[in-house]
């Protein structure tokens, strides 16, 4: 618990209207889209740079935890207050996209920013922000670039990192540093931008980041392939990429979450298909585009496609993506309660991954609907359990960490986009090795020698 005198220090700096110790303020940020709940000590709305440089320093020395947090959109727990402290929330000041650079196609913006907002401003002259997550219309940039955010778009040209060219950032004592700079290349030191980016706020507090935006493709065209089982949609997805053609989005469903959304949507879905694939491709010449549909129909067509169709214009587009789109709420009709991980694998290894997680499913007795972004080997899977029976709990938590030994085993990761955060820290040690844990602390240590950002996130 902080005390009065240091509570003091917060409203003097910032004023009644940026600081708050109240229950009100402390339960509207103890939880994040984890659903758990931890309360802080108190919420802090810095108004600048400035600000946040003062809040560290002063917190620094005195020992107070902090945790910066975007929109709590995080599904790791990765802004949660877990061992009390002082919540440090952009929303309010810190949201804006300070520059579009259109002579050297980049945007400045602030931790607050909105995703969804960006990509709407760049759009508006000419410009194209790709990262795509689904929480794009909430989630922060400076969330984003925390967890390294993913998104449907990333097939094709990537994820956060590959956007980010530079960041200010204020240590834990307080000093502001740059990473990187607006320049294509810059070798000059250490990549410090790139140790920040995916650290989950447990280095230093991101101020500004910048980041590279490319030419907004002219045409964009849409295709769904229906496969008789998931084995063929899966290599699919990677005999498509062997074949020369780059999707923006390459998505898929699962007989269960084709099942649950026909259900729930009546959308006219096969249900009995073993699963369905949703294909983008963009591009200047619609021609090539046409070309690159073609090239994809004929790979699926080899790989047990037993229905190929292609969208006509922006309405039939949405209709084919609703399901993709709207299986996350779907799917809860097999449990209420839903252990969602964001494993991934190389795409040659996902006929594999499926089958594995299918039969951990029998073997724990349990229902793993799987959708996601295949194109980059990224695959939701997710245990649904009755959140009322402990068994069904208990075994749901043991077929999600046998789920993560099979990734690992196939060469995979435990988190595609959402991060490590609170949720799995505990699995951290099937990954990584020892000395590879002990170099991360000593990281960690580095930045952060008081350990008073974030934590004990990310098994730190």
């Amino acid at each position: 618990m902080i005390t009065n005198l240091q509570k003091k220090y917060f409203l003097d700096l910032l004023g009644d209207e940026n600081a708050y110790f109240d229950e009100a303020h402390r339960v509207a940020y103890c939880y994040d889209a984890t659903k758990k709940r931890y309360m802080p000590d108190g919420v802090l709305f810095p108004r600048n740079e400035e600000d946040v440089s003062k809040i560290l320093k002063y917190c620094n020395e005195n020992k107070i935890i902090i945790i910066p947090r975007g929109a709590g959109s995080g599904f790791t727990g990765g802004a949660l207050a877990h061992e009390g402290g002082i919540i440090l929330a952009f929303e309010k000041h810190m949201n804006k996209i300070l520059e579009i650079d259109m002579e050297n196609m980049v945007a400045v913006v602030q931790p607050g920013c909105i995703n969804i907002n960006l990509q709407k401003e760049a759009g508006k002259v000419g410009l194209f922000y790709p990262p795509d997550p689904a929480s794009e219309n909430y989630s922060t940039i400076g969330g984003n670039v925390s967890e390294n955010a993913g998104g449907m778009r990333a097939a094709k040209y990537g994820i956060t990192k590959d956007f980010v060219m530079a960041l200010r950032a204020v240590l834990p004592n307080g000093d502001i540093i740059r990473c990187g700079k607006r320049t294509i290349k810059d070798v000059a030191g250490y990549n410090t931008a790139g140790i920040l980016i995916a650290s989950e706020g447990t280095l230093a507090v991101i101020t500004e980041i910048t980041l590279k935006l490319i030419a907004k493709p002219k045409f964009k065209k849409t295709a769904m392939g229906v496969f008789k089982s998931v084995d063929d949609a899966m290599r699919a997805v990677y005999k498509t990429m062997a074949a020369g053609v780059t999707p923006v989005a390459m998505e898929f469903l699962d007989n269960l979450s084709i099942r649950a959304v026909e259900n729930k949507f009546n959308k006219g879905l096969p249900k009995e298909a073993g699963a369905i694939l949703i294909a983008d491709v963009d591009g200047n010449l619609e021609v090539l585009l046409d070309n690159d549909l073609k090239v994809i129909n004929e790979v699926f067509s080899k790989n047990g496609c037993i229905d190929f169709k292609i969208a006509k214009n922006e309405e039939q587009s949405a209709d084919l993506w609703f399901a993709r789109r709207n299986c996350s709420q779907a799917i809860t009709c097999y449990g209420s309660l839903k252990l969602n991980e964001d494993i991934t694998v190389p795409r040659s290894k996902l006929p594999e991954l499926l089958s594995k997680i299918y039969e951990i499913s029998k073997k724990y007795d349990l229902t793993i609907p799987c959708f996601g972004h295949t194109g980059d080997g990224n695959v939701h899977t997710n245990v649904m359990v009755n959140k009322d029976n402990e068994d069904e709990v208990k075994r749901g938590y043991a077929a999600i960490e046998e789920i993560f030994k099979v990734t690992i085993e196939l060469g995979g990761t435990l988190s595609g986009e959402h991060g490590i955060g609170l949720s799995k820290a505990p699995y951290m040690k099937l990954a990584f090795s020892n000395a590879e844990m002990e170099l991360f602390r000593t990281i960690k240590k580095a930045f952060d020698p008081n350990n008073i950002l974030n934590p004990n996130k990310m098994g730190l």
